[in-house]
């Protein structure tokens, strides 16, 4: 991979993690698009650590303070209704479906499912039920309305996300607004819920994306990353301010239009399904 290749590919990652339009999507459509290689699951998961590392110095002092608050529950009863200390355990329960699901199926996700084809579908097909689910969906609930089973449901979408073209924050949001969660609650807890996912995943695939005799170097990985940091922190700020008036119905359309123009040049032969 060459240098001015990963800077591009961090930008997408940047731009597209948090967004509800699916920054795998993104990392397999544009490089077919570009007639570069696929950057693979391997490398598309090490740099989501970057836009990880942006959330997580975002909402810095909500984390620090949910680690405390979860820490003191373990040895002090008195915590252990405290909001914080909830919500460290919810972060924990939601977790557990895509790291068992993405460990268990992660031969197929990193092969099989990487099929342009799919991708498309998915982009498409996720971005109505991102649109009817926050056009339909109540907004009287906040995070404070948590529940076991609706955690375990925002699990259950967020593993959804292991199908390239879902999106983990767009499956999240969708959840949460069925749900009745507000677009801020959904977005914010979609964002806290990726962290532990997101690195852990990139954690495991690093020494995948920089293998020797593999096809990255450790060079490019790392440029790509902390390109994909600083821009994932600016639309990680931007995304939350926009949601106080706006609405996703701009992301919908946009992934309905990627998702069929993806589709109509698989079949004109334009693109392949497989890189």
């Amino acid at each position: 991979m060459e240098w001015f290749q990963a800077v591009v590919l961090g930008v997408l990652q940047g731009l597209t993690e948090f967004l509800p339009i699916s920054s795998s999507a993104h990392l397999r459509i544009y490089p077919a698009l570009f007639g570069w290689e696929d950057p693979g699951a391997p490398f598309s998961a090490v740099v989501q650590i970057g836009t990880e590392a942006g959330v997580i110095l975002y909402f810095i002092k909500d984390i620090a303070r949910i680690i405390n608050a979860w820490v003191r529950s373990l040895f002090d009863a008195q915590w252990r209704g405290d909001e914080d200390a909830r919500m460290g355990w919810w972060v924990i329960l939601g977790t557990l479906p895509i790291g068992v699901l993405g460990f268990t199926f992660r031969d197929i996700i990193e092969n099989e499912l990487r099929s342009l084809w799919l991708i498309g579908t998915t982009l498409l097909v996720f971005g109505l039920v991102l649109g009817l689910a926050d056009r339909y969906g109540r907004t009287d609930k906040g995070i404070e309305h948590l529940t076991v089973g609706r955690v375990a449901a925002l699990g259950f979408a967020q593993a959804a996300a292991l199908v390239p073209g879902v999106s983990r924050s767009g499956a999240t949001i969708s959840m949460g607004r069925i749900l009745g969660l507000s677009r801020t609650a959904s977005t914010r807890f979609a964002f806290l819920l990726a962290i532990p996912a997101v690195l852990g995943a990139g954690l495991f695939q690093w020494p995948s994306a920089i293998a020797e005799g593999g096809r990255f170097d450790l060079g490019p990985v790392v440029v790509g990353t902390l390109v994909s940091f600083v821009v994932g922190y600016s639309v990680v700020a931007w995304l939350l301010r926009y949601l106080q008036r706006g609405t996703y119905t701009p992301f919908v359309v946009y992934r309905v239009l990627l998702g069929l123009v993806t589709l109509i040049l698989l079949a004109m032969g334009v693109l392949q399904p497989y890189a």
